[in-house]
């Protein structure tokens, strides 16, 4: 282990063994006591850490190796000089894009710089901000490893998409700028990925940031998404909504060549980009740990965009759900709807006009029972068709609902995947 590093000027010592137990020093030179030695730099993995004194300098310059050789400057003297190893592409690129953040930016780049897990970038897209964000995050990159570009108001995507194409990571996590990770999110993450070589996706259970009272209807959201852990369970449920929260993943960089990155339309940026992965093979997993706190405020895309509404998600939902029940339902099995309201057959119109028939309704509701429903029968849970010519869709979206659907069809007997899918 290093000795303790003492500044005569100042009388600080600072354990570098111990404190930054991640860097790679390879040795320091003797310290001159009688030297008025009042500055140290220390590089790791693209990070400056620093005790600085306003006449003291830095000097860094590349040297052959991948070996960073740091000089303390004192008029224009080295005074030490310290070989320090850093990666120049670091394991994990973190992409945030940011608009109008102002308010929550210093304590989201807390808890990056925080991270457990040192090898990292943060490419931060400012989309066009008209408040301060621009000037904290240009501030942000006095620290080495994190990087500002800036966009008109393009949206989004555009900022997504333009993140990507910096990012050097191996790895890439997304991040919002309202939102808080735990500090160990980046190593319990890399390290499932790394142990799970078929997992291309992995998420994190989730902090519901917000009023659960207030906002019933996100916390219930949160629940939902945090009971799905095991990657058939994101599987199965991923026709519901997003399975997993789009601040809390980390991918392999390789998907974006392979299967492709965020597309510009009318829908939901994120959830079209997992349901396009899953269709492809990729497989999702999530970490059993609250790593996100995800915050839900009045200005979220989610609330104000019309590309996040209703009507946007059903139609990329059963444009991908009709692309799997083409290759998972036997042609000769009818596809009955479990919900006959108004409103459960208005949303799934959508997935009839990507070309697949529904043959009749499933509902609870006695005063729809043996009427016809845009010319099709009504049927009791009592009276389903058999299972072997019937794959049921169950569309209700009521609260509690999905949950008594599949405990009706599970008492019969019916199987998740197999007979029946829940998409509501």
């Amino acid at each position: 282990m290093e000795q303790p590093f003492r500044s005569p000027a100042f009388g600080k010592t600072r354990n570098i063994g111990t404190r930054y137990p991640h860097a790679m020093v390879g040795r320091y030179s003797p310290l001159n006591a009688d030297q008025p030695l009042v500055a140290r730099q220390m590089l790791d993995f693209n990070h400056a850490v620093e005790d600085r004194h306003p006449r003291g300098m830095f000097k860094p310059a590349l040297v052959p190796g991948g070996w960073r050789q740091i000089k303390l400057v004192w008029g224009g003297d080295a005074v030490v000089s310290s070989p320090v190893f850093m990666r120049e592409v670091p394991k994990v690129s973190i992409v945030m894009p940011v608009r109008d953040a102002a308010g929550a930016l210093t304590a989201v780049l807390e808890s990056i710089r925080c991270q457990t897990f040192p090898d990292w970038e943060l490419v931060a897209v400012d989309d066009g901000s008209k408040d301060h964000t621009s000037t904290i995050l240009e501030s942000a990159t006095c620290d080495a490893r994190i990087h500002l570009l800036s966009q008109a108001r393009l949206g989004i995507v555009e900022a997504l998409q333009r993140g990507y194409a910096a990012a050097r990571g191996e790895f890439i996590a997304r991040m919002d700028a309202d939102d808080w990770m735990a500090p160990e999110r980046l190593s319990r993450q890399l390290e499932f990925l790394e142990g799970h070589p078929q997992i291309g996706v992995v998420s994190c259970r989730v902090q519901h940031g917000g009023d659960q009272t207030a906002q019933a209807g996100y916390a219930a959201h949160v629940a939902w998404l945090n009971s799905l852990v095991s990657p058939n369970d994101i599987a199965l449920r991923r026709f519901v909504e997003s399975p997993v929260a789009h601040p809390s993943v980390m991918f392999r960089h390789d998907l974006l060549q392979q299967q492709g990155g965020y597309a510009l339309g009318d829908f939901p940026e994120d959830y079209e980009l997992w349901l396009r992965w899953m269709d492809a093979g990729v497989q999702f997993g999530k970490v059993d740990a609250l790593l996100l706190t995800w915050n839900d405020l009045p200005t979220r895309l989610s609330r104000t965009d019309w590309r996040y509404g209703m009507d946007a998600l059903y139609r990329i939902k059963c444009a991908y759900l009709a692309r799997w029940l083409r290759r998972q339902v036997e042609p000769a099995r009818e596809i009955w709807l479990w919900g006959a309201g108004r409103i459960t057959r208005q949303r799934f119109r959508a997935l009839e006009r990507e070309g697949v028939s529904i043959s009749g309704f499933v509902d609870v509701d006695a005063k729809k029972l043996g009427r016809l429903r845009d010319s099709r029968s009504v049927v009791s849970p009592d009276n389903l068709p058999s299972k072997d010519r019937a794959f049921i869709l169950a569309g209700v979206s009521l609260r509690g609902a999905r949950e008594f659907i599949a405990g009706q069809l599970d008492s019969r007997r019916w199987a998740e995947g197999r007979d029946y899918l829940l998409v509501a």
